[in-house]
């Protein structure tokens, strides 16, 4: 299989027929062997009922159906699994992604060999305010903490080799961190092609303005995560040694002024130097103990997907 198109889709049963259509049309005029995976993310109109009618009448179209939202990145990571192509590409099924570019997107993989390719919406057709603001903020941010220069990390329209997304383990949210996950793995041949972006045509966007709060918060712990996740112990301890070393160091000095300075003084439990040791004990030693958890849990776990698929086509 050369080619796996995967098309995550929530509640777009207008858009599929024409989508599916066009995709078709432009890939039956190359010679690249293809599939198209379908996956409905809990879809509550009938966008299943019509995953099942093209499948139904074509071989290559395959569709998985969850059993609930679990949300783009859960439909992303079962697209993954289920691909067989050498290269994958993710688009939208909003009609917004272009599928001219899948040619294109195709060709920068297989004759340079990037490893990732991402698509750049250079001319946006959303609102200036509550998208393309907020999005220009949002890429600035992913940009300058991963050092990848991407201009649109969170675009719906990528393509892949297929030892990328094998590879990548996908968490809720973190579809928008593709590139950055590409690159902790060890893949650094990562490049950018500006692809045409069109207005929507049915229903409305799935997205709201919490997407970007909740996108900066997962770059905060996609960032903790690419430099401690693997040993929670070189935070979590290296704090927790600090922290305790305050708390011996006003220990020893309470100790050694009750013993030779203040011999008649205050009691050291009346003293606020002994509940700041106290305190910062307790802290230090709950850092270490959870550095400590991390590291096990980390040994000892096993990967589980966090879907459920109901029905297939």
């Amino acid at each position: 299989m050369d080619l796996s198109v995967v098309i995550p889709l929530y509640n777009e049963s207008e858009s599929i027929f024409e989508l599916n259509s066009s995709i078709i049309h432009v890939l039956s005029n190359s010679n690249i062997n293809y599939e198209i995976i379908y996956i409905d993310d809990g879809s509550k109109d009938n966008s299943w009922d019509k995953i099942l009618e093209i499948s139904t009448n074509n071989s290559k179209i395959q569709g998985y159906k969850f059993l609930k939202n679990y949300g783009k990145s859960m439909a992303l990571s079962a697209g993954f699994s289920n691909a067989k192509g050498n290269i994958v590409i993710t688009m939208d099924a909003d009609l917004q992604d272009d599928p001219n570019e899948i040619i294109p997107l195709y060709n920068l993989i297989y004759e340079n060999d990037f490893d990732l390719v991402s698509g750049w919406k250079k001319k946006r057709y959303d609102s200036i305010i509550f998208k393309n603001i907020p999005s220009k903020l949002f890429n600035w941010a992913a940009r300058n903490a991963s050092g990848i220069k991407l201009n649109d990390f969170n675009c719906g329209i990528k393509s892949y080799k297929k030892s990328v997304i094998k590879e990548i383990e996908l968490t809720d949210g973190m579809h928008r961190y593709i590139p950055v996950l590409a690159k902790s793995c060890g893949f650094n041949k990562i490049s950018e092609k500006i692809v045409k972006h069109h207005p929507r045509k049915h229903g409305k966007t799935k997205y709201g303005a919490d997407r970007f709060i909740k996108g900066f918060l997962d770059l905060l712990t996609l960032s903790f995560v690419q430099r401690f996740g693997k040993r929670p112990m070189h935070f979590f301890g290296l704090f927790g040694t600090i922290i305790l070393l305050i708390g011996f160091i006003f220990s020893i000095y309470l100790g050694l002024d009750k013993l030779f300075i203040n011999k008649s003084g205050r009691l050291i439990t009346e003293r606020p130097e002994f509940f700041i040791s106290l305190a910062t004990m307790v802290i230090g030693l709950q850092f270490f103990l959870a550095g400590f958890l991390g590291e096990l849990i980390l040994r000892t776990r096993k990967r589980k997907d966090k879907y459920t698929i109901i029905d297939r086509s």
